[in-house]
């Protein structure tokens, strides 16, 4: 048997010329990236519910994309509103900032969903905002 020398970093290992060459472990397939999901539809205009919690008034607002609206002391302004395609399932979005002109009022910037309004929402004790769809 014939023995060779090697010197990996500053150390001497005993290897035979007749020892199998084992080959680095092979890292699994990446699977192959899938295609973006569909993009959400833009509209125009966004259907907003408005509940007063004190005087139990309740009012569904139509909100141009870019205008903005006032109820109580709430000024409401649509920066976005878009659904889902046809093919994923049914859900509105808009991205609205809400402001109070009391000077302890509550605000609100950000995207609200129609099917899950609790993710993001408005806390105010007095006003609560809803996504109803878009139009």
């Amino acid at each position: 048997m014939r023995l060779v020398l090697l010197a990996l970093l500053g150390m001497t290992a005993v290897a035979r010329a007749e020892d199998p060459v084992v080959a680095p472990p092979v890292a699994p397939a990446v699977p192959a990236p899938q295609a973006a999901p569909t993009p959400w539809l833009q509209k125009d205009s966004a259907q907003l519910q408005v509940l007063d919690k004190v005087n139990s008034r309740a009012s569904v607002l139509t909100v141009k994309v870019g205008e903005s609206v006032t109820f109580g002391s709430l000024t409401i302004a649509v920066k976005a509103c878009a659904i889902r395609p046809p093919d994923m399932p049914a859900d509105a979005t808009a991205f609205l900032t809400i402001t109070d002109s009391n000077p302890k009022g509550v605000g609100f910037t950000g995207w609200m969903l129609k099917a899950t309004p609790a993710v993001s929402m408005l806390a105010h004790p007095i006003y609560d905002v809803r996504v109803v769809g878009c139009l």
